[in-house]
């Protein structure tokens, strides 16, 4: 595998699209679609992750027949295909999910009862035996008097249910024969229908009460997506089946996993999905891709966290090298100028640390309350059969489990719950530190916590701890995606460039020496591991990160700009608004403004990215309770600051910083890009991406992309002078991506069995400058370019500019001779220097 490409599939982007496309993805230089989830989804998903049945392929997409038509396409062009699964959950609720709807027909009876992650045997007495079903838009009795729920005749499971709205609660079949007797005459009134529905095998109930008292495991905080249990043999069978067919067919090269945090046993899953695949793989066909199955999990890594070697995959798919890319890009903010203004303009705290803490205790609170009281309520039968219940009342014990999970910064532990003590890694031991150093910490509790989970404390039987741990990590998982990537980096706006998801938003910067140790251990660790700048998950484009990085390069400049702007605004700026949202705004205006100019749909994009990174905050309005007031506040602001005829003053001084900031936004972003192609790992383009990619989170990211003016572009073959002159069209990315994919489908071995070597720079500049090289028996890949350029480094046609970097540059290695130029002109004499003329993104080819 040399290079992955990004499709996101969907009713108006079906596989025949994707077939289409085969020629185009070879001439780029593409080794692999990346195809979103395919399986079959709730009607009209533009994503693909709320599967509804693991037994066929989307028919919107094109079904099964499709789907093979199109891996014939691209097979024909060289292009095999990976596959994104999603193993952890489902979609329910509504009326489309067979084994959901058995669910709540049978209960505990049902063949899909342990597939489901349940605890039939909660505390609640409402819940004892039940599935809590929290779906309707109202409290119960208000949806009975006004009539929302209804009997109805359910034939496709030979029986009746209840409906309301879109939603189907099957009816138990120990109720058939009455209902056949009375139907539909004597169960029409609200008494009669609340006899029938507190006897089923799910407690109807108002969806704010799902955080409180949900007895089953959904995805983060998400009530449409149950989590599924993959520890079951034969659940794990019947989810990968369509995969396991296609893969033996050799229609498949490798899976990506969706959320692989939120299994049981991560571990477990990985290496029973390896054993699957291994044992199929002789059984493929010979015009097969030879060699093992590539797998890949989606991961995010805390800072200093790596990925278990026992799980026999390939890697992650990329977010920590996502991380690592923008961040070494950043010049260090030593004093926080950028965070203590932020301080001073909104009021909020100057550190990530502080809003991220307080954030986790706010989703605590209203969304995972549930899942704490459950797992407080284990480790209490842990405490009575050692003799603690006295010690430590439950209250003390629930707070010692919310400072702990307060305190994670990574996603959770990798405790087996096995007969020997374990080492729960250095996360959780940071985490307990932090708790037990609070001023009202529960000492005695939060030892007692550890001591179970670590496994010191034996007063129970190991499959007890078992269960404690496993709920004790599908808290802290999705607690950290709702906390942090979904609340806090709406909050914190020191520079929204490095709020993303996998990002550490506390590190605002990586120096290039920690960036040379990543990436040599990404060689020696996880070679085959994904390099992705842009996803379908991301909260920003590559491209506006790499542009608004300039901003850290002069932060004086930047500051006075932006009080300019504030002072411009003052005449369209409504009482209420706050300044925080306010100065986001402008991070955004700044990142996402065409080069072009704004055209057609730019004001609806950023409007719909306002309205959704508002909510998303929870601090003013929010996806539960929307303030409408305030949102129209912040619309009407926002449309008047985007007139320009109205506010030509903004617009002009808009504009005329981002002509200055636009080159060197354009040089980091083909910087990061010649990182991504050239790093150890396999480089993944998202749909698009090989233009400007501008976009701002979802849905915005997942919007048509206009193939044909990039296929026009590619056929046109236009030399780089005139490209880097054109640079606003983004076709002198698409150039460089081609230049670099080509080198890797020509030596393959130079980018998959060779390590990574720094090279040292010397020069004024050295200190803003990566150089490395790749090497093989044959070859030497050598790699020399800027890092995180400021505005006057650059000149609008994207040279870098003499009197700013001198003679800065490289000493080529000895071990290689006539070094052919890939990117920048020739080498004399085996010296490069970056500001030589033409792009000053240097790539060079050396031959052994």
């Amino acid at each position: 595998m040399l290079a992955t490409y990004r499709l996101q599939f969907h009713k108006d982007f079906p596989f025949a699209h994707g077939a289409a496309l085969a020629g185009y993805l070879r001439r780029l230089g593409i080794s692999h679609v990346y195809a979103s989830p395919i399986l079959a989804a709730r009607a009209g998903s533009l994503h693909g992750y709320d599967v509804i049945s693991y037994d066929e392929i989307n028919p919107e997409l094109g079904g099964m027949d499709g789907f093979l038509a199109m891996a014939e396409a691209l097979r024909a062009e060289g292009i095999g295909i990976v596959l994104d699964i999603v193993p952890n959950h489902v979609a329910v609720g509504g009326d489309d999910n067979a084994m959901w709807l058995d669910l709540l027909k049978n209960g505990r009876g049902s063949r899909y009862a342990d597939w489901f992650d349940i605890d039939f045997d909660d505390a609640d007495p409402l819940l004892e035996g039940r599935i809590h079903a929290p779906f309707l838009g109202e409290p119960l009795e208000e949806a009975l008097a006004a009539g929302k729920i209804v009997l109805v005749e359910d034939p496709e499971r030979s029986g009746f249910a209840l409906r309301y709205g879109e939603h189907l609660f099957p009816i138990r079949p120990e109720d058939d024969a009455e209902l056949r007797d009375a139907f539909p005459e004597t169960l029409r009134a609200p008494e009669a229908l609340r006899a029938l529905i507190e006897r089923q095998h799910f407690h109807l109930d108002y969806w704010r009460n799902a955080g409180d008292r949900l007895n089953w495991r959904r995805f983060f905080d998400i009530t449409q997506l149950a989590g599924m249990r993959m520890e079951r043999p034969d659940a794990f069978e019947a989810a990968h089946r369509l995969a396991f067919s296609l893969y033996e067919g050799g229609w498949i090269d490798g899976l990506r996993i969706d959320h692989v945090d939120g299994l049981a046993d991560p571990a477990g899953y990985c290496t029973a999905l390896r054993a699957r695949l291994s044992a199929l793989a002789p059984r493929r066909p010979d015009w097969a891709a030879p060699g093992a199955a590539w797998i890949a999990v989606e991961k995010i890594l805390a800072s200093g966290e790596a990925l278990p070697s026992d799980w026999q995959t390939d890697g992650t798919t990329g977010y920590d090298f996502m991380d690592q890319a923008s961040a070494v890009l950043h010049a260090a903010d030593e004093e926080n100028r950028l965070g203590r203004f932020w301080s001073e303009l909104s009021g909020r705290p100057a550190n990530f640390d502080d809003e991220e803490i307080a954030a986790r205790r706010e989703m605590l609170d209203h969304a995972f309350d549930g899942q704490l009281e459950a797992i407080t309520g284990r480790l209490m039968i842990f405490s009575q059969a050692a003799g603690r219940e006295a010690d430590i009342p439950r209250g003390a014990m629930k707070r010692a489990v919310a400072a702990i999970t307060c305190h994670m910064r990574c996603y959770r532990t990798y405790l087996t719950g096995g007969c020997a003590p374990e080492d729960p890694g250095s996360g959780f031991t940071e985490a307990v530190a932090a708790a037990r150093a609070q001023p009202q910490a529960e000492l005695l509790a939060i030892d007692f916590v550890v001591a179970v989970l670590t496994g010191t404390e034996t007063a129970q039987e190991p499959h007890a701890r078992r269960a404690v741990i496993r709920r004790f990590n599908q808290l802290t998982s999705p607690l950290a995606a709702r906390s942090v990537e979904d609340t806090a980096f709406y909050r914190y706006g020191r520079l929204l460039s490095r709020n993303d998801v996998g990002f550490d938003a506390a590190r605002f910067t990586l120096p290039i020496a920690e960036f040379h140790r990543a990436m040599a251990e990404r060689a020696r660790l996880q070679p085959d591991a994904m390099l992705t700048l842009s996803t379908h998950d991301h909260k920003r484009g590559a491209d506006v990160r790499a542009r608004l990085a300039t901003i850290s390069r002069d932060p004086q400049s930047w500051m006075e700009e932006v009080q300019g702007w504030f002072a411009i605004n003052a005449t369209v700026r409504p009482d209420g608004l706050d300044r925080g949202d306010e100065y986001m705004l402008y991070q955004m205006l700044i990142g996402t403004w065409p080069a072009n100019g704004i055209a057609d749909g730019y004001a609806d994009r950023i409007s719909g990215w306002w309205r959704k990174a508002l909510r998303e905050a929870k601090l003013r309005t929010g996806w539960a309770a929307p303030n409408q007031a305030y949102e129209q506040l912040a619309e009407d602001f926002l449309r008047a600051l985007l007139d320009a005829r109205g506010n030509r003053g903004f617009h002009d001084a808009l504009e005329s910083y981002l002509a200055q900031i636009g080159p060197a936004g354009a040089f980091n972003s083909l910087a990061q890009t010649v990182l991504q192609c050239t790093a150890p790992g396999i480089p993944d383009i998202y749909q698009g991406g090989e233009f400007w990619d501008l976009s701002m989170v979802d849905p915005d990211n997942r919007r048509p992309v206009d193939f044909a003016a990039r296929e026009t572009a590619l056929l046109q073959g236009i030399d780089e002078d005139r490209l880097r002159a054109a640079w606003k069209d983004g076709r002198i990315k698409q150039f460089l991506l081609q230049r670099l994919l080509t080198v890797r489908r020509r030596h393959p071995a130079l980018f998959k069995c060779s390590g990574y070597h720094p090279l040292s720079v010397r020069g004024p500049r050295a200190g803003d400058a990566i150089a490395f090289c790749r090497e093989t028996e044959e070859a030497v890949l050598a790699v020399v370019l800027p890092i995180g350029c400021a505005a006057a480094d650059v000149d609008d046609a994207l040279s870098l500019r003499q009197e700013m970097w001198g003679d800065t540059g490289v000493t080529l290695p000895a071990m290689a001779s006539d070094w052919e130029p890939l990117l920048g002109p020739p080498a004399s004499e085996r010296q490069v220097k970056l500001a030589d003329r033409g792009l000053g993104c240097r790539v060079l080819l050396g031959h052994r």
